[in-house]
């Protein structure tokens, strides 16, 4: 069986809508609350790598914070490095829910793509 982890924020109807998706489908997960014990920088330069997605990805755009900090202007002039602290400042800076298997990491709730990653 593959050790599945989910970063959600329990306030959110996506992350909701994951995790019933997961139940009803009786996968198994582990299951942390993104805004009380988000990922430290190491863990997601992990995640980045894993996932294979653009770091942009990594990032809430729809919150509050992010339109607060005015990080779509930012964010084209931001180094990796700067990107990723900001990332790990935060939990809710970090696009959610992010599903962690073996294999891979995905941002934001696809029904197809948790399918795939989840078999």
């Amino acid at each position: 069986m593959n050790q599945i982890t989910v970063y959600c924020y329990s306030r959110c109807t996506t992350c909701k809508k994951a995790l019933k998706w997961l139940d009803d489908n009786k996968i198994e997960y582990k299951l942390i609350d993104i805004k009380e014990d988000h990922p430290d920088e190491k863990k997601l330069r992990q995640f980045h790598k894993k996932s294979g997605l653009p770091l942009k990805r990594f990032f809430n755009t729809s919150g509050q914070l992010y339109r607060e900090l005015e990080l779509s202007k930012k964010l084209p002039e931001m180094s990796e490095d700067e990107m990723f602290k900001l990332l790990a400042s935060d939990g809710m800076l970090v696009k959610r829910p992010m599903l962690i298997t073996k294999d891979t990491v995905l941002t934001g709730f696809k029904e197809e793509e948790w399918k795939e990653a989840c078999k």
